[in-house]
């Protein structure tokens, strides 16, 4: 599976559900609750929950629309990982944080499917780690004054080509908040 060596461990990321992210999100409301049921579901089963924050000049860090949505909370002791650029690996401690966790599988959740989601799945994917999203839980809001298609589209075609996506020794693949089931999967711990 993973090719990463020692390390059996499965955590949820969930990647920048922010207030202002997901304000306009094509079906926010579901989203954030089909999160926070895998959120719930991973801290029963003692998997880990990592949580990633955006900032950038359109976002600043520590203003209102930069904190995570009201409906979602990191617990004490969840690692919370900083990040600048799309793919939530690039310039952040999050290699560490799973390292140190011993995980090798990620779960992932949040926004925007059409940037930072994609960015981190083959992040993830190509930095060894067997990678699933979850696929009815990101979202994006609507670009297509810029030419983009439909969101519900572009998560279409994301879950569509990530559920075929492979590499060596490495899964990919997608599966539907209801059908992930964390107490038959290894911990990280």
């Amino acid at each position: 599976m993973t090719t990463l060596e020692n390390r059996p461990g499965t955590a949820l990321l969930v990647v920048d559900v922010q207030v202002d992210v997901v304000g306009g999100a094509h079906e926010r409301d579901a989203v954030v609750g089909n999160i926070a049921t895998l959120v719930e579901r991973a801290r029963r089963a003692d998997v880990p929950v990592v949580w990633v924050q955006h900032a950038d000049d359109g976002l600043a860090k520590g203003s209102d629309g930069w904190r995570i949505v009201p409906e979602l909370a990191p617990a004490e002791g969840e690692s919370l990982v900083h990040k600048n650029y799309g793919d939530s690996f690039e310039d952040t401690t999050l290699e560490s944080v799973l390292s140190d966790l011993g995980v090798g599988r990620l779960l992932v959740t949040g926004a925007e499917t059409d940037a930072c989601i994609r960015s981190t799945l083959h992040g993830a994917l190509v930095r060894g780690y067997d990678t699933i999203l979850v696929a009815d839980a990101h979202t994006a809001g609507d670009k297509t004054a810029w030419g983009a298609p439909p969101v519900p589209q572009v998560i279409a075609h994301t879950n569509l080509y990530w559920t075929y996506q492979r590499a060596p020794g490495r899964t990919a693949g997608t599966i539907q908040t209801d059908s992930v089931d964390f107490e038959s999967t290894p911990a990280g711990k």
